[in-house]
């Protein structure tokens, strides 16, 4: 899983802490070590348990960087500078792969799409960085799930579009075979225990039973928070959250069966975990509070929560967007064969070319020959 700004910015008690998870940003290393130097300050510290999220989304908490002790300070510029640095080395390594290497490179210009940082000032790290890197973390992961659900969606859709193609290599028994092995499969995966609401009542009792191994009748709501709040910060992240849907994505997924899929399953826990955060999360910092769960569970959709659908309810994509994704299939094939076909010809004319090179040598050493 990756690991939210939220996460890494305890936004709710505002406080910066690190974890082992890779948040997935290409930034990754350079915010934590900024994060670790920041936590280091006293003063940067106290700060952040006193203002809120929007305060620090508004790039009021990047101002208090005036006034941190002259080592953090330090220590955050030669971080800058090493990152500049790195910057500069993937530019140039690109540049070296796509054949540029007598171009002179901007770097200036090349590094204004790095938007977490100050490329101006390559040297010292100032308020306008820190403003940058929380604003630029906090709507990379942001916008994280959604690009999840686009790659799950195009997924589903190679995988179908690579199920018909291999129907037509088929001949009519063959096909009428596969089909039937197709549906088989989809009505096996389909037939499954029913799922509990994910953050209903009956879910996390059966969590609570099977994976506590605590009596239904004692579960208490309290006692449920502080032993799933496995890092013991006082709330659910993501990651947390996402462990309690375990035993509920079981009854649907067996990685032993040829109709479960795994990358599905993943979907499914990415969809469970949005729907509680989106009930929960009432101040959206993408954390569920002790208060904020507590509140959650005196809700009639806590107590009495509506059926869950699953993924085989819910197909990821259109059948105009499958149309148009083959259509764009289509085209890059047809793209690739012209480019194909072109390559071929430069081929046949080089080797062409070569011929009359080497019928024009063979003449010259006949005339050289014939002058002794």
């Amino acid at each position: 899983y990756i690991l939210t700004l939220s996460t890494l910015i305890s936004l709710s008690t505002i406080h910066l802490e690190l974890s082992i998870w890779d948040t997935g940003l290409h930034y990754d290393r350079y915010l934590r070590e900024v994060i670790d130097f920041l936590e280091k300050d006293q003063h940067f510290r106290e700060k952040l348990h006193n203002t809120d999220m929007e305060d620090i989304k508004q790039g009021k908490l990047a101002k208090e960087l005036d006034f941190v002790s002259h080592h953090v300070r330090t220590k955050l510029d030669e971080l800058k500078r090493q990152e500049v640095n790195r910057l500069r080395t993937l530019i140039k390594a690109k540049q070296d792969l796509e054949g540029g290497n007598d171009i002179a490179v901007d770097h200036q210009a090349l590094l204004k799409q790095f938007e977490y940082l100050n490329h101006m000032n390559p040297h010292t790290f100032e308020v306008d960085d820190l403003d940058r890197l929380i604003k630029s973390a906090t709507k990379d992961l942001e916008n994280y799930d959604k690009e999840r659900h686009e790659e799950f969606k195009r997924y589903e859709m190679m995988k179908e579009h690579d199920r018909r193609e291999h129907l037509k290599t088929l001949d009519d028994e063959q096909r009428k075979k596969e089909e039937e092995h197709y549906e088989e499969m989809r009505k096996k995966h389909a037939d499954h225990p029913k799922v509990n609401h994910p953050g209903s009542q009956n879910q996390l009792k059966e969590v609570w039973e099977e994976a506590d191994g605590l009596d239904p009748e004692d579960f208490d709501p309290k006692t449920f928070f502080n032993l799933h709040d496995t890092n013991g910060d006082g709330f659910f992240d993501e990651q947390e959250l996402e462990a309690l849907f375990t035993k509920e994505l079981e009854k649907i997924y067996d990685p032993t069966n040829e109709e479960d899929d795994m990358v599905e399953m993943e979907e499914e826990r990415l969809r469970m975990r949005e729907h509680v955060m989106n009930e929960v999360d009432s101040n959206k910092d993408r954390l569920v509070s002790l208060d904020e769960f507590l509140i959650a569970t005196k809700k009639k959709e806590f107590l009495e929560p509506d059926s869950w659908e699953t993924l085989e309810q819910n197909q990821a994509y259109t059948d105009e967007e499958m149309r148009e994704f083959e259509e764009h299939l289509a085209q890059q094939e047809q793209d690739l064969n012209l480019k194909s076909v072109d390559l071929q010809k430069q081929r046949e004319e080089l080797e062409r070319q070569q011929e009359q090179l080497n019928a024009q040598k063979m003449e010259l050493q006949q005339v050289s020959h014939s002058d002794f």
